[in-house]
């Protein structure tokens, strides 16, 4: 380990997971700057951090592979390099102890994100591993230093934690319990990103519908999203995730009204069976989610819904398994994120009888998602010969010599044209559509 930080030390992490692990790093870029360090490669870092995910094997393992790498270039190269990992996987007790082994040199948890730059601190002190993992969720410690990502396009923490406990979801043992943002906390952030030339904000919480709850003002999703909605600046709102059993008709109304308010909600169904929705603790049926779908497509016309799936639950029979193909040849979602299941330890699903053999979670996850891409293709060629507004957000990640830009609805676009129309909403006409994206040629 180094024995001091000095202004030239330079740091590197690594994301893994969800866009709330996207604005963590953001957090910890901006603690770690805030005391001297500057971004750097793994070939010049002194310091390396983990940001990591827990929610499936698959994103464990990539975490656990790409910390292997790092640690054999720090045997053979690098013996003053500082390893620290944090995010969902820290908060697991068997993780930290495979850690130790490992030699990962400082630990932090989700909770005490903050708490980083005095652990690295004590780490070179002592010249000893330091871990520190707060079991339980603490106050929301306001304002964070951040270094955002550049672009135009920003993520917004609304509230942290899940109270839900689906019976395979890791979360609520990572994030802890339900605590919202304080408004005032909320808009300042909001007007920084705006005044920072940022044109578009996602607002995230595990479940934004719960969005209020700890607050001492009795204010809801639907009341901020009118208050962000009324600020000068940003050009469009977005939110993720929103749980089935929680969106009101209070919420629909405020949607319906537009604005910078965008034409797309993500609704996770996860199973089309209501003997695995129940097994899953999701506290909905097949009809209220098709009832659900029904009123926000009355409400709003034109919107993109989309959805998370999971196969393979622990009992899910054929029969459970066509239940979820026939709600997505009902509903016929825009996209989805679709899932085999992942045994997660500590959850109550990792322990149910009847697990599903994996080559049968690979077989069922091939014929949804070929249902799946089938009805996205369909309805995007649909499409066809619209116009619509974009906001442009750089070049093309599968063709730099076309712009890449986002529809209202969360469609990806790809355009020939000048690069001094990235961050500006403008007219594209849809020529051509794919599974995946569209193109077309600006109006």
């Amino acid at each position: 380990m180094k024995n001091e930080l000095n202004a030239a030390s330079k740091y590197l992490i690594y994301t893994y997971g969800c866009q709330m692990n996207v604005r963590d790093s953001e957090t910890i870029a901006g603690l770690l700057e805030n005391v001297g360090y500057v971004n750097g490669t793994l070939e010049d870092a002194e310091l390396v951090v983990f940001n990591t995910c827990s929610v499936r094997h698959s994103a464990e393992n990539k975490v656990y592979g790409k910390l292997g790498e790092v640690l054999a270039l720090r045997r053979k190269r690098r013996p003053d390099m500082l390893i620290a990992l944090g995010g969902c996987m820290a908060q697991l007790p068997e993780v930290r102890q495979r850690l130790k082994k490992m030699g990962v040199d400082v630990v932090f948890g989700t909770h005490n994100v903050h708490e980083l730059p005095a652990l690295i601190d004590m780490a070179q002190a002592s010249q000893k591993p330091v871990c520190q993992v707060w079991e339980h969720e603490g106050t929301i410690i306001e304002p964070l230093p951040s270094i955002r990502k550049p672009g135009f396009s920003a993520f917004v923490n609304i509230m942290y934690g899940c109270n839900n406990f689906c019976s395979y979801c890791i979360v609520p043992y990572t994030r802890g319990r339900e605590r919202s943002r304080l408004p005032s906390e909320i808009i300042r952030e909001i007007k920084d990103l705006a005044a920072a030339g940022y044109r578009e904000i996602t607002l995230l919480g595990q479940n934004v519908n719960s969005y209020g709850r700890g607050l001492s003002e009795e204010v809801d999703f639907a009341d901020l999203l009118l208050m962000v909605n009324n600020l000068e600046g940003i050009e469009r709102i977005r939110f993720m995730t929103s749980h089935p059993k929680d969106i009101s008709n209070k919420l629909l109304y405020v949607l319906a009204e537009g604005g910078k308010l965008c034409e797309h909600i993500h609704v996770p169904l996860q199973s089309g069976s209501n003997l695995i929705l129940d097994r899953m603790n999701r506290g909905y049926s097949r009809e209220h989610y098709l009832e659900l779908v029904a009123k926000i497509r009355e409400y709003i016309p034109g919107v993109a819904i989309s959805s998370d799936l999971i196969v393979g639950f622990p009992g899910e029979t054929e029969e459970d398994y066509l239940d979820t193909l026939d709600m997505v040849e009902k509903i016929r979602f825009d996209a989805a994120f679709t899932f085999m299941y992942s045994a997660r330890s500590g959850t109550r699903a990792a322990s149910m009888e009847k697990q599903i053999d994996i080559d049968d979670k690979k077989e069922r996850l091939a014929r949804l998602n070929k249902l799946q891409y089938q009805i996205a293709t369909e309805i995007n060629h649909q499409l066809e010969g619209r116009i619509d507004e974009v906001l442009v957000e750089g070049i093309s990640k599968t063709d730099p010599e076309k712009l890449s830009a986002r529809t209202r609805t969360n469609r990806i676009i790809n355009f020939s044209g000048q690069k001094d129309l990235i961050g500006k909403l403008i007219n594209v006409k849809i020529t051509k559509a794919g599974t995946f994206s569209l193109f077309g040629e600006v109006i």
